[in-house]
C-alpha cells in the first residue's frame, strides 16, 4: 500500500462505556484529513458483564469468553455499520479497518495482554480488511505493548513548539514527550477509571459530571500519601499499567466527596511526578481524554504543572476522537509494514511492526 488512503479505527477504552468510531485519511507517515467520528454507547448489560470480568483478573485468565468475545465483536462491527451509513460513505471507500478491541487485562510483565474482539469475524462481516492484535508482537519482542498513541501524536504535532507533552486521561494516563526526534512515552498512572469505580459506588453514575463533587470535598493528605507509595512511580520507563493496577484501599472510608477530591489529586500528582522521567520540561500539555472535560482535573494539573494545559481541540485535534484515529493511521502503518513503536515508548529492542491482517471476502 502506498499514498493516501480513507481509513477508519476504533477504540474503546478501560472505561467500558462506549465505542469511539473516526475516519480519516492517510498514508499512515502524514494525516491529510480528519473525516466523521462518533461515539455508540455499549448495551448497559455488556458494559455490565464486562465491568464483572475485568474486576477479576484470575477469570480473565482462565475463563472461556467466547460469548463475550462475540457480543464485542458483534457490537464493535455495528457501530462502524452505523458511522458508514449515517456519514453516507460506500464501505468500498474504506481501505482498513483498524480493530483495536476491548482490553480485559494487560500484564507486560508475562507479556501478556488480553483484547476482545474477532477481526476475521468483523472483516466477512463488513467486506473490509480488518487488522487487530496491535500489541501482540511488541509484547513477544519484550516490549510493554503500550503506549500505542505516540507515533500518532507525533504525525498529528509536527508543527507544534517543541518539547511538547500530549496528555492522554483515559481510564489510565499516559504521557508522550515530543521533542526533535525524540519520543518517550509511558503510562503516568490511573487517571479516570478510579475515580469513575468511585462515583459508580457512591452515586450511581458513571463519572463525576464537571468534576463538581471532587471540587466540593477535601484532600485527604494521609490517603494521598498512601496511593502515591507505590514502587510504580519510581520505576523507569518504558513502563505501562493495566486498569486495576491500584487499590482504592487507601480512600475507603472517605466522604464520597473528600474521597472524589483525593483521587483527583492522586490522578494529578500521578502526571506532575511523570516529570522526574522527562528530558526537560515541556512547554506546553495538550490533554485528551475524559479528562480534558473535567475542569477541576485541569485547573489542578495547571498549577501542578506549571505550564500551560489545554485540551487538544486547542490546536484543532479532535479528542472524543482522537484514540479511534490512532487506531486508523496504525491499521495503515501495519499494512505497509511501518513500525508502530519504538523502543523509547515501549521499551521493545528495536522499533516494532506489527497487527494482524484479515482480509475480506471480496464479491465476485
Amino acid at each position: 500500500m502506498s499514498g493516501i488512503v480513507t481509513a477508519l479505527g476504533l477504540m474503546s477504552g478501560t472505561s467500558m462505556d462506549g465505542i469511539d468510531v473516526a475516519v480519516i485519511d492517510t498514508d499512515g507517515e502524514h494525516v491529510a484529513a480528519f473525516g466523521p467520528s462518533a461515539t455508540y454507547p455499549y448495551p448497559d448489560d455488556l458494559s455490565a458483564a464486562l465491568r464483572v470480568v475485568v474486576a477479576d483478573a484470575k477469570r480473565v485468565e482462565s475463563d472461556n469468553h467466547a460469548e463475550l468475545d462475540r457480543r464485542v465483536t458483534d457490537a464493535q462491527t455495528r457501530a462502524v455499520e452505523r458511522l458508514l451509513e449515517g456519514a453516507g460513505i460506500d464501505r468500498s471507500k474504506i481501505a482498513v479497518v483498524g480493530f483495536h478491541g476491548q482490553t480485559i487485562l494487560h500484564r507486560p510483565e508475562r507479556r501478556a495482554t488480553y483484547q476482545l474482539g474477532n477481526g476475521a469475524a468483523m472483516a466477512e462481516r463488513l467486506g473490509i480488511d480488518v487488522v487487530n492484535r496491535f500489541r501482540d508482537a511488541d509484547l513477544a519482542a519484550g516490549g510493554q505493548g503500550a503506549p500505542l498513541a505516540p507515533l500518532y501524536h507525533r504525525a498529528l504535532a509536527r508543527d507544534l513548539e517543541r518539547p511538547l507533552a500530549v496528555l492522554n486521561l483515559g481510564g489510565v494516563g499516559n504521557v508522550t514527550y515530543l521533542d526533535g526526534d525524540t519520543v518517550i512515552a509511558f503510562d503516568t498512572g490511573p487517571a479516570n477509571a478510579m475515580i469513575d469505580d468511585w462515583m459508580l459506588k457512591h452515586s450511581g453514575r458513571a463519572y463525576d459530571a464537571d468534576g463538581r463533587l471532587a471540587a466540593s470535598g477535601t484532600v485527604d493528605r494521609a490517603a494521598l500519601a498512601r496511593l502515591m507509595d507505590h514502587p510504580y512511580f519510581a520505576k523507569k520507563p518504558p513502563k505501562s499499567l493495566d486498569r486495576n493496577d491500584f487499590s482504592a484501599t487507601p480512600v475507603q472510608g472517605l466522604a464520597p466527596a473528600d474521597g472524589a477530591a483525593t483521587l483527583v489529586a492522586f490522578t494529578v500528582e500521578t502526571v506532575r511526578r511523570s516529570l522526574d522521567h522527562l528530558p526537560a520540561r515541556p512547554k506546553r500539555w495538550l490533554v485528551t481524554g475524559g479528562g480534558r472535560l473535567n475542569p477541576t482535573i485541569m485547573t489542578a494539573l495547571a498549577e501542578a504543572l506549571k505550564a500551560p494545559v489545554a485540551p487538544v481541540e486547542a490546536v484543532g485535534w479532535q479528542g472524543d476522537a482522537l484514540e479511534a484515529q490512532c487506531f486508523a493511521f496504525l491499521a495503515v502503518r501495519s499494512l505497509r509494514g511501518l513500525n508502530l513503536s519504538v523502543p523509547t515508548t515501549t521499551g521493545a529492542p528495536r522499533p516494532m511492526t506489527g497487527g494482524v491482517l484479515h482480509r475480506a471476502l471480496k464479491a465476485a
